[in-house]
């Protein structure tokens, strides 16, 4: 197995996607005001708060660890993929006057997991890439 060498800011952006999911995780696993009218605007209060909340904690543990950044990217992917289509289709891009903040953590998230997923690509168990 031919070993791939990822770019090494790797772990900056690594550094940023966790960063970002785990300093939100307060807000959501203690009903802030801000969590709840979020997730009630979409129909997701409280198990769609909590079940993002259990899924961006596991994405930026995995995402951490090197040998399942990939993994832990993917996850992001997913979970940030929807954040952006519900601030598309049914939050705004400003969320109680936040000037946009959420939604750019969300498009940053997006796409440093798309990145990661790129760069370590080789590292996704049955799942061959051409070079």
């Amino acid at each position: 197995m031919k070993t791939q060498t990822h770019p090494k800011w790797s772990w900056l952006l690594r550094l940023v996607a966790a960063v970002i999911m785990l300093q939100t995780l307060y807000f959501k696993f203690s009903a802030a005001p801000e969590s709840v009218y979020i997730f009630s605007t979409v129909g997701m209060e409280p198990w769609g708060r909590i079940f993002v909340g259990v899924l961006e904690l596991i994405a930026s543990i995995l995402i951490l660890i090197p040998r399942t950044t990939a993994y832990g990217a993917l996850i992001g992917i997913g979970v940030m993929t929807g954040a952006v289509f519900m601030h598309l289709t049914r939050l705004g891009i400003v969320v109680q006057n936040d000037s946009g903040k959420l939604f750019v953590m969300a498009l940053t998230v997006l796409i440093t997991c798309l990145v990661l997923v790129y760069w370590h690509r080789s590292s996704i168990s049955g799942v061959k890439f051409r070079s």
